[in-house]
């Protein structure tokens, strides 16, 4: 469990959270700069806006609250730059309508794996293919595969997987590695 005394931080953080999860964050202790954002609501904090925005997964907190709080992505934006967090999801007409609002991205961070098998994974995470069509969804500049190769046991497709297919993708389309990139596990990329 998740709990820490207000004096250990000189700031405590905000946390930026889909609406119904603030009575989480209380129970474990945080009441302080919990946000709790709806679908296209907007927070500023300082030079940024945080978007919650929609994308498709189901969500859990107890046994006995199944899909009931809501589950979101992420667009961050300054007034230089723009980033796109697609948090755990499957593919969804969502994307389109982000990237309508909010394109062009200058960077997304995009799930590549935990897909397989498909015909219970699709509706929660997609694959490489479908995460190349949201970086051209949401017309990123550049993006970053996430959410792959950490859980030995998590779906079916071998670890290393997802990325392979993202670079088979990518050389399909011809678009730059630069372009979508998948960082090593622990590497920092600076822009």
């Amino acid at each position: 469990m998740l709990a820490f005394k207000k004096q250990q931080l000189e700031k405590p953080p905000y946390f930026q959270v889909p609406l119904g999860l603030k009575i989480w964050f209380a129970d474990i202790g945080i009441t302080e700069k919990v946000i709790e954002l709806d679908w296209w609501q907007i927070e500023q904090i300082g030079q940024w806006n945080f978007t919650a925005v929609p994308v498709q997964h189901w969500s859990k907190r107890d046994l006995f609250d199944t899909n009931k709080t809501l589950w979101a992505g992420w667009v961050v934006r300054s007034t230089e730059q723009k980033l796109f967090f697609a948090g755990d999801t499957g593919y969804s007409k969502d994307f389109v309508e982000i990237g309508k609002c909010y394109g062009p991205m200058d960077l997304s961070l995009i799930p590549i794996g935990a897909y397989a098998p498909r015909w219970f994974m699709k509706d929660m995470h997609f694959n490489p293919e479908e995460a190349f069509k949201i970086h051209l969804d949401v017309e990123s500049r550049r993006s970053i595969g996430m959410h792959w190769g950490t859980f030995l046991n998590l779906t079916e497709e071998p670890l290393l997987e997802p990325p392979q297919r993202l670079f088979q993708e990518l050389l399909k389309q011809q678009i730059s590695t630069m372009e979508f990139r998948v960082l090593e596990h622990g590497q920092t990329l600076m822009f």
